[in-house]
């Protein structure tokens, strides 16, 4: 499990977050607490320590940890100090000690005394981490009701930044609402929110930016429930009452995108190939409004959609925004038969390629980004000048970005839409905000 990390001293901790993998296991929201599943013995040890009488007077009487242990279905808790000495008896009895990827120094610095090895000869175990993303990966049906909970109330924190945003707000001011917005729903968020008028920028937390006439508003946040089940939502519309027509055309390129890319989930596809063909209609477009010439599936072979398109399509989700992240893309989003394309600009940013199963929970999120300086390198190049008209796109230079962003579940015959659903469409976003902007 995770230990609580210092702000800026040992008694001033930042918001605890328990590893995900120990979530799904034991259920467990408490620092500094270690589990073995000790499959020789069959049997499986909680270890942690009871609050003493000191911590009783500053934090009250709590649920002990053997009460907290026998609700998760462990029977046997041990003393924290006793860890070091199981596994020193395991290790003298020849035993294979399994662990997952620390992403946590002090986890990293834990495993180093444990196993009595230095950090940089940490081996994670690449079978159990296989065993893993094999289980999580498969969402249980409550795992779908704590996921459509979240999605549920990302779904009215972007109704809200619907509402709000109107020239003269500042970027941060809707931040600050949809934040506690979700607090009041006791949900944390499951990332930090991307809220601003430069959707140009892929991950932009700057939020200090005044909003006025003409911007383009982009909002990519999501919750997550107390019990850590995550949603990732992204929706982008005009400060303006009405989408202008640049606005209009580069939204609806995506949206289209968007609606035929979902429209081919199902199990046994695989997320690359849909990924290629949403690039494919980004492209089909941006030819029809001059920035893009040729045949779109050509362009896309040749890596010309990602002058505008440079990430993914979308990701797993679950326990964690970006699912199970911490052990490895190659494991999570990959096999060893198709491994993950780590050089390719473009495809090196795609989290997910292979066949999708029956139980998976993706998100799809297409987009158009213009980013002045990959502009300006591409063009001093000629790059791609068969399919790019530099012209129309220096036109466009300043326009920023659009994403859309839902979250689907997989289902035996193709998939279904997580969440009571959030406006998607020019006339339903046109229609909201002229209602609640009068």
């Amino acid at each position: 499990g995770n230990i609580e990390n210092p702000v800026n001293f040992e008694h001033n901790p930042y918001y605890f977050r328990q590893d995900s993998t120990f979530l799904y296991y034991f259920g467990i929201q408490e620092p500094k607490i270690a589990a073995i599943i000790d499959i020789d013995e069959n049997k499986t040890i909680i270890f942690g320590d009871e609050l003493s009488i000191d911590d009783i007077v500053w934090m009250g009487r709590q649920e002990t940890l053997k009460e907290k242990s026998l609700k998760s279905g462990v029977q046997e808790t041990l003393p924290y100090a006793e860890l070091s000495q199981y596994l020193l008896k395991a290790q003298t009895s020849g035993r294979k000690i399994h662990y997952l990827p620390p992403y946590q120094p002090s986890n990293k610095i834990l495993l180093t005394d444990l196993l009595g090895i230095k950090i940089a000869e940490l081996h994670p175990s690449v079978e159990m981490i296989k065993a893993v993303v094999k289980q999580r990966s498969v969402k249980e049906a409550q795992e779908i009701v704590q996921i459509e909970e979240a999605v549920n109330v990302s779904n009215e924190m972007h109704l809200l930044a619907m509402r709000m945003a109107r020239p003269g707000v500042k970027e941060y001011e809707i931040a600050n609402a949809i934040q506690y917005l979700a607090a009041n729903k006791e949900c944390q968020m499951s990332y930090p929110p991307i809220v601003t008028i430069n959707g140009g920028i892929l991950h932009n937390h700057y939020r200090l930016n005044t909003l006025k006439d003409g911007d383009l508003f982009l909002n990519d946040s999501g919750a997550e429930t107390a019990m850590g089940y995550a949603g990732d939502l992204t929706r982008t519309f005009p400060v303006s009452k009405t989408f202008s027509t640049k606005q209009k055309e580069i939204y609806e390129i995506v949206l289209n995108s968007f609606n035929n890319a979902h429209n081919l989930l199902k199990p046994g596809v695989k997320f690359k190939d849909i990924y290629l063909k949403a690039s494919e209609y980004l492209v089909e477009g941006l030819v029809d409004l001059g920035l893009m010439k040729g045949n779109p599936e050509e362009a896309v072979k040749n890596n010309a959609h990602t002058l505008f398109f440079q990430c993914g399509l979308g990701h797993m989700m679950g326990l964690d925004v970006h699912d199970m992240e911490d052990l490895g893309e190659q494991y999570i989003g990959y096999t060893e038969d198709e491994p993950k394309d780590t050089k390719t600009f473009g495809l090196k940013s795609l989290r997910l390629g292979k066949a999708l199963e029956s139980g998976y929970v993706v998100t799809v999120e297409p987009g158009i980004y213009m980013i002045p300086e990959l502009i300006d390198i591409w063009q001093a190049e000629n790059k791609n000048a068969e399919f790019i008209n530099y012209d129309k796109v220096n036109e466009y230079r300043n326009f920023g970005g659009v994403r859309v962003e839902d979250d689907f579940l997989i289902t035996d015959n193709g998939y279904r839409l997580l969440g009571n659903g959030l406006i998607t469409t020019v006339d339903e976003i046109e229609n909201y905000r002229a209602e609640h902007l009068s």
